[in-house]
């Protein structure tokens, strides 16, 4: 039987409108949907013949092996069919694409990359800000709050950088990136942090890195949400309105 592929999708952060026509013309063709944790559950409206499966990863929570997912992509594409692997965001971007892309082109599978706007773009969209304003920063970097070995990413070089830094997975360490940060850049510095960018349960607070932790902590934010930090985020002050929580 000649393999079937797999697709790489990002979904984006969550507004359905941020769906790429070429994601929709995927989710149509799917017969296998595999589904991350933040990926919102009505997409498999768009992937009508499609076999559901949740293959969730969260932080700190009970997770489906990686290995496990891996296998499930091998195992239904070599029975010929086509299998979606719906990401969170941007497929290429902290969600170990890396290591599937490599598991699957060993087993001679297809692999289809689909691009999906991340995160970070969405919280800094929420913020109305640009993350490389050129008056206010070289650059920006996107970055994991912790290494697959649990260390802190070099927050000296990264403070060094003079970048926008869009921090992703780092709620549940907030207070370890705020240590990090402020042994190098001055409590002054301006940050944010964006919980369920885009979405209606979107809440974004805007504040200095001397408070961030106690800021965050205080207005009840937790994952998943983008934490920005970097004189750029500056401007976003007349936009950020003060954090708050949304009714269910």
């Amino acid at each position: 039987m000649k393999p079937g592929r797999v697709i790489l999708m990002g979904a984006g952060p969550g507004d359905p409108d941020l769906l790429t026509r070429k994601a929709v013309r995927a989710l149509l063709s799917a017969d296998v949907l595999l589904l991350d944790e933040l990926v919102p559950p009505d997409i498999a409206e768009l992937a009508p013949r499609a076999r559901v499966l949740r293959v969730g990863k969260r932080g700190g929570c009970r997770s489906t092996p990686q290995p496990f997912i891996q296998r499930l992509m091998r195992r239904y594409a070599l029975q010929g069919r086509t299998v979606v692997r719906v990401k969170g965001g941007e497929a290429l971007m902290f969600g170990r694409a890396g290591e599937e892309i490599a598991f699957l082109e060993a087993a001679g599978i297809e692999v289809e990359l689909i691009n999906g706007i991340s995160a970070g773009m969405a919280a800094a969209a929420a913020l109305g800000i640009s993350l490389t304003h050129r008056n206010h920063c070289h650059g920006v970097s996107f970055v994991t709050a912790h290494t697959q070995d649990g260390a802190q990413p070099d927050w000296q070089a990264l403070a060094r950088s003079r970048t926008t830094l869009v921090i992703y997975m780092g709620m549940q360490r907030i207070e370890q990136v705020q240590a990090g940060l402020l042994a190098h850049l001055p409590a002054s510095t301006p940050a944010a942090v964006v919980q369920w960018a885009s979405t209606p349960r979107e809440t974004r607070l805007a504040t200095r890195l001397g408070q961030l932790a106690d800021d965050a902590r205080g207005a009840g934010l937790g994952s998943p949400a983008i934490i920005l930090v970097g004189d750029a985020i500056g401007l976003a002050r007349a936009h950020a309105a003060p954090a708050m929580r949304h009714s269910a």
